[in-house]
């Protein structure tokens, strides 16, 4: 087989801005030096970032016990991590945060609250005392389904103070869903609410946790947050209001000294078939990995507000919404709702009313306030921002100008990050104060991180080239394993190539080295003996000027072995036809060439997304091919697109 190809050709290039760079945490000279060590010595590099950016209650007395695939960081150390979010910002020359915010929320409804780092660290040791009362103890473990309030950030920080890992299942999964996830954690106890807002209604939550408690005794108690006061049902002696046992508790708690490998959370990844994946990570890796990414590549400083949109349900929310942020001592913004409501500018809206300094989103989010047009941006004084992030899939080269050019007011630095759930930090990035950017690349590893691109064969390639995105050492955030499935662990990750972490993911370096990711490797197509990654075709429907976004898939084909079947979703008021399909044909193969031009080109006005944001191509396949969905829908946001699009191909 061969590489796989790059057909798309790229040549803006965006030095730092150099205001941006006076100021930056990590200058030009700092990440020169930090390369250098990292490449030499990776271990002697992390073990500086975790003396320099993580309190230890013991310091560690070994960097790293590597016996492929297991790994542990930090040997000896002790901490914990609510300490390091709290604690530390509250004590010494760090005193003055105990009045700062911590925590910026807004409801969908408009209401808002804040939270200081001083009460933010009295309402965790409260819910601590909370779980410690209801049986909680050190190793048991807690599932949170929760919508996006504060409550669920002080859940999350309550567990690791008492040392019970968490699990936290997004919000909008079924009750099956939940159930699987309970049981597979073992959970102890379920911290919920009586619902939350989308789409300007209060959607319920606990009718989903009763249904997936019935027949189970694993858990011994819910408690749960009043939120919308909806009618809620309560089983005595199982169920509790939050308020109530938050009343009745002490807010004295001292954070428990933690092993650096002592389970910190535990959340769940759906694969294509089968049961959900419990991926495993631990404390002082863990803490390391996000809190040095967030102080290096987020740039973060006291005075900043900084908003990652993910929810917290998501690897994205743990790592950038709670974790790494507040173990920077910075001010993190949360907002309960949907990006579109009442109205098309919300995100935008927020953004100036609460002076947001650093913006964090996934090119899906972007991608859909280009087909919903300029002019909402545009109402809105968005001058505070001096920072712009994407995460969650590659991002097209003509979203990232508009990010650049309407959002960034052609200031802002983007980092265009790549990593995973299994990673637990990034992993591949610019650095805003040092790394020439280029639109749809994530460009080059972080320091210490040892990225490579290899041949299905296992040997590295020569850029520019494609193939397989690897990992070939071990890095503090790295996932531990499967939860309660070693096996899976090493048949999923690291049976591909010996001793090396397989991301799952195709990616291409160029001539100067930077990396871009082509997506899944499922999603590449081999199209007369080309192999092709679907990012490419997508881009180049995208920088068409009628195209919000699009998805390519492919479908078996009788000469070419594989078809390219094209979804796009044209911007509002245009008129999606013969003419368009026609032009976006065309204009394919003038941008990357007749190979790549889509055999069909079907229109919609929605594409099937997970609900973190990820188009589900694995869907789309099934479409074009005339197949019936299969596989795990569990994370599918709107069922309807789904449906749409099969009416479409009757």
């Amino acid at each position: 087989m061969p590489d796989i190809e790059s057909l798309l050709k790229e040549k803006r290039i965006f030095k730092p801005n150099s205001d941006f760079a006076r100021q930056a945490n990590w200058n030009k000279k700092t990440v020169r030096e930090y390369r250098a060590l990292g490449a030499k010595n990776p271990q002697r590099f992390w073990a500086k970032m975790a003396r320099e950016n993580v309190s230890w209650f013991t310091p560690f007395k070994k960097v790293l016990d590597w016996k492929p695939p297991f790994a542990k960081w930090f040997i000896g150390g002790k901490l914990n991590v609510s300490y390091n979010c709290l604690d530390r910002h509250l004590e010494g020359e760090n005193a003055w945060r105990r009045n700062k915010a911590a925590i910026i929320w807004e409801g969908e409804p408009g209401d808002t609250r804040t939270l200081t780092f001083g009460d933010l660290h009295r309402e965790v040791c409260k819910f601590a005392n909370v779980l410690k009362a209801r049986g909680v103890k050190k190793g048991d473990r807690v599932a949170l389904y929760m919508p996006m309030i504060p409550e669920l950030a002080i859940a999350v920080l309550a567990c690791t103070r008492i040392g019970a890992p968490h699990s936290v299942v997004f919000g909008g999964f079924s009750a099956e869903a939940l159930r699987d996830r309970i049981d597979d954690a073992g959970a102890k106890l379920v911290v919920t609410a009586d619902g939350g807002y989308r789409r300007g209604s209060p959607h319920a939550l606990k009718p989903a946790v009763d249904e997936a408690l019935e027949g189970t005794d694993i858990v011994g108690s819910v408690v749960v947050v009043e939120r919308t006061g909806q009618a809620t049902k309560m089983k005595a002696g199982r169920d509790f209001w939050w308020h109530d046992l938050m009343d009745e508790a002490s807010a004295v708690c001292a954070p428990a000294k933690l092993d650096a490998e002592h389970p910190l959370f535990i959340l769940y990844t759906s694969g294509t078939t089968g049961k959900p994946k419990g991926i495993l990570h631990t404390t002082g890796g863990y803490l390391t990995h996000v809190t040095t990414t967030s102080k290096a590549i987020f740039d973060l400083k006291d005075e900043d507000t900084y908003w990652c949109t993910a929810d917290i349900g998501w690897i994205t929310g743990h790592s950038y919404v709670i974790y790494g942020p507040l173990a920077c001592g910075a001010t993190t913004l949360m907002y309960e709702g949907v990006p579109t409501y009442p109205a098309p500018d919300r995100l935008w809206d927020i953004i100036e009313r609460h002076r947001v300094t650093i913006f964090y989103t996934a090119p899906t989010a972007i991608r859909t306030f280009i087909r919903l047009g300029d002019e909402h941006p545009k109402k809105h004084d968005m001058s505070s921002l001096r920072l712009l992030g994407t995460v969650g899939e590659p991002i097209n080269p003509e979203a990232w100008m508009w990010y650049h050019r309407v959002i960034g007011g052609k200031r802002c630095p983007i980092v265009d990050t790549w990593w995973q759930t299994e990673t637990g930090g990034i992993l591949i990035t610019p650095l805003p104060a040092a790394v020439d950017t280029v639109p749809g690349s994530a460009t080059l590893p972080f320091p210490g991180i040892d990225a490579e691109v290899y041949t299905e064969e296992g040997d590295p390639t020569t850029p520019p080239a494609g193939g397989y995105l690897v990992i070939r050492k071990p890095w503090p955030g790295m996932l531990r394993g499967i939860w309660g499935d070693s096996a899976r662990f090493k048949e999923t990750y690291w049976s591909q190539y010996d001793n090396t972490y397989f991301a799952g993911d195709g990616a291409h370096r160029d001539k100067r080295g930077y990396f871009w990711i082509m997506g899944r490797i499922d999603d590449v197509m081999n199209i007369s003996g080309h192999r092709i990654g679907t990012m490419e075709v997508e881009s180049a429907l995208v920088s068409h000027a009628d195209v919000a976004e699009a998805a390519v898939v492919g479908r078996p084909d009788e000469i070419t072995g594989t078809a390219i079947v094209a979804f796009v979703t044209p911007k509002s008021g245009v008129e999606a036809g013969g003419d368009l399909n026609a032009a976006l044909r065309m204009h394919v193969t003038k941008q990357i060439g007749a190979i790549a031009k889509p055999a069909e080109i079907r229109f919609t006005d929605a594409l099937p997304k997970t609900r973190s944001g990820k188009i589900m191509r694995r869907l789309l396949r099934d479409i074009a091919g005339g197949k019936e969905a299969m596989g795990d829908t569990s994370t599918l946001e709107d069922y309807s697109v789904l449906a749409r699009l099969r009416e479409s191909d009757e």
